[in-house]
Parts: structure tokens; C-alpha cells; sequence
């Protein structure tokens, strides 16, 4: 696609703002295509390292983090913060956007041909880099993901609503083809890694539970359980039917704070989530209440439809030796 038409196009954000969305959609528009012949050149699953966070990386995990800061170098973008670096670095000394960036989330699935995708946060870029990305997450001024998938999509807020927008591979462009993206109310799906049950706070465990149980339980009705274990597939799969994911934190060594990172995957998910009128804590508290401290600072995750999440915080106020089955005695939560 010639660079003077846009890979991004369809609502009214500042010009260099739209700059900086080009070129994440120019690059994901890139990585789709790449990943849809995933095999034929290259192995993009093989294994290269680790992390700053200590997670294996894959071949694509470094090919599109290379891609997103050369695409980005030159931009309205002053820093980037990568999960797949150390350190925030500058990109240029005149931007006015820091970007926090996710490049490939769900990696481990790359060759299952499960969706995949970007995960990305934009703040106002401060003096310095530590300025621009430790501050409340409250802060962002706009986030989204790119989802490579059946149809590669972008889904991004700049705090007015959600709009979606598909990538036509004719045109190699997205286009917007929805706007105010809502998370439905109503749901009878939940998302939980239920191998790690052990593991879990009793709140999680008793809040499951209760779920299990379906008509015969508390809750008087059956649910569903997913579990992709790829975040912008979960997060696509409630914004289009509603429910609630959660990853709490739990005992494992590693996972006392949760395992996601606030700053590349809760932040952004959050906003996107809470613009789409759901919900998104840490299982207790709102995650945009919170204070991005480090770059690489996990958080337990718990987002969809509102109800469902402030449910799921409720059993966190429970006294300790309460069980759920006092919830049917009461009547709580049939609702």
C-alpha cells in the first residue's frame, strides 16, 4: 500500500495522534499477513529468550516489537515502553505521546493458529520517560489491541466509546465498521484457567464455585466456561457476547500479585473495557484507580460486564469462614 493512504482512517483524533495510529495499524496490517503465512518461511515460534519479566519469547514476539519502534521512530510518539524490553526508550525528542505496547500477546499459541494479537496504551508523553508511563492509568488518553485472527481487527477507545474497525485485505486498510461497542449485560460465560483451582484465593474459589454448581447452586441458572489463555481473544469474545475473565492472583511463586502486566495488558484492557460501559479490577478494586509504579508490575485481572465483575468483588468483602453456601441461604446473588 502506497504511504500516502492512510491504514487508518474513520474518526476525528488530533493529526499526530492520527499519525501514531497509522502506523500501529500500518505494522499490524504487516504482522497479519506474516503470521497468516506463518510456516511457509519462517518459524515463528521458535523460541529466542526471555523477557525483562522472565516470560519465554518467540521469533514474532521480536519481530514485532523491531517493527512497532521502527515504525514509530520519527512519529508523534516521544517514548516507548515495550514488554519485551528492559527500559522505556526515546524516539524522538519532540512527540507528544508515550506509547506502552504489548507487541505480541498470547505467544505461547502461535503455533495452535489461535488469535494472537497487540495490546497498546498511549499517555501524554512527561520530560522523561519514568514521567510518562509510572503515573495512574487513569491517565490514558487512548488504547486498543490489534487481534489477528479469522478477520484481523483493531478495536480502540480515545475516551469516547469504542469503535472497531477490520482490516480489509484487499485494500490492506481497516475499516471502521462499528462504533460504540458496548459489553453486553447479560452472559452465562465465564473465563478461568480452572487447572490452577488449587491455587486460588477462597473468594475466586467459592465466586467458581457457585458458578459450577448452575441450576442446582445459588446463582439458579447454568454457565459456561472458556479459556483461550490468549488476552485480546478473551477480551474480543466479551466485548461481542459479554461475561466476565478473570486471572487472579494466587499462591504459586510468581503469581502472589497476579501475573498480567498493569502497564501493557491491565491499563489498556481496562480502559477499552470501561469505555464499553464493563467493568475491570484486580478483583477487588478498579484497575484504573491504580498507580502504574514499575514498567513490568504485574496485577491479578477481572473485566467484562459490570455486574459480573463488582459480583466477583463482592465475594471479596465476605468474612473469611463464610462459604457460598450461605449466599443461598440468604438469597444474595440468585439474581
Amino acid at each position: 500500500m502506497p504511504l500516502d493512504q492512510p491504514a487508518f482512517a474513520g474518526c476525528d483524533i488530533p493529526q499526530e495522534l492520527q499519525q501514531v495510529m497509522d502506523r500501529l495499524a500500518r505494522v499490524g496490517a504487516d504482522l497479519a499477513r506474516l503470521i497468516a503465512r506463518g510456516g511457509i518461511e519462517d518459524d515463528l515460534a521458535g523460541s529466542v529468550g526471555t523477557n525483562a519479566g522472565g516470560d519465554g519469547q518467540k521469533a514474532l514476539d521480536v519481530i514485532a516489537d523491531d517493527a512497532f519502534r521502527a515504525a514509530l521512530t520519527g512519529s508523534g510518539v516521544r517514548f516507548y515502553a515495550s514488554e519485551e524490553q528492559d527500559e522505556a526508550v526515546e524516539l524522538g525528542p519532540t512527540g507528544a505521546y508515550a506509547l506502552a505496547i504489548d507487541p505480541l500477546d498470547g505467544s505461547s499459541n502461535i503455533d495452535c493458529n489461535v488469535s494472537i494479537g497487540t495490546i497498546f496504551a498511549i499517555f501524554p508523553a512527561a520530560d522523561t520517560a519514568p514521567a510518562s508511563f509510572l503515573r495512574p492509568a487513569k491517565e490514558i488518553l487512548a488504547g486498543g489491541y490489534i487481534i489477528y485472527g479469522p478477520q484481523c481487527s483493531l478495536v480502540v477507545s480515545f475516551g469516547q466509546g469504542v469503535l472497531l474497525f477490520v482490516l480489509d485485505p484487499d485494500t490492506h486498510r481497516f475499516t471502521l465498521v462499528k462504533t460504540g461497542v458496548q459489553v453486553p449485560v447479560k452472559s452465562k460465560e465465564y473465563a478461568i484457567n480452572a487447572s490452577n483451582y488449587r491455587h486460588w484465593p477462597q473468594p475466586i474459589r467459592s465466586y467458581v464455585d457457585d458458578l459450577v454448581a448452575g441450576a442446582e447452586g445459588p446463582r439458579g441458572q447454568n454457565f459456561n466456561m472458556r479459556w483461550i489463555a490468549s488476552l485480546v481473544a478473551e477480551t474480543h469474545r466479551i466485548l461481542a457476547r459479554g461475561g466476565v475473565f478473570l486471572y487472579p492472583r494466587d499462591s504459586r511463586k510468581g503469581y502472589e500479585k497476579g501475573r498480567l502486566r498493569l502497564l501493557y495488558e491491565g491499563a489498556p484492557i481496562a480502559f477499552l473495557i470501561t469505555q464499553g460501559g464493563g467493568g475491570a479490577t484486580d478483583g477487588e478494586d478498579p484497575i484504573l484507580d491504580q498507580t502504574i509504579e514499575t514498567l513490568h508490575q504485574r496485577t491479578p485481572l477481572v473485566f467484562g460486564s459490570a455486574e459480573k465483575v463488582a459480583r466477583v468483588a463482592a465475594y471479596h468483602d465476605l468474612p473469611e469462614e463464610e462459604t457460598s453456601a450461605l449466599f443461598n441461604k440468604r438469597g444474595l446473588f440468585r439474581s
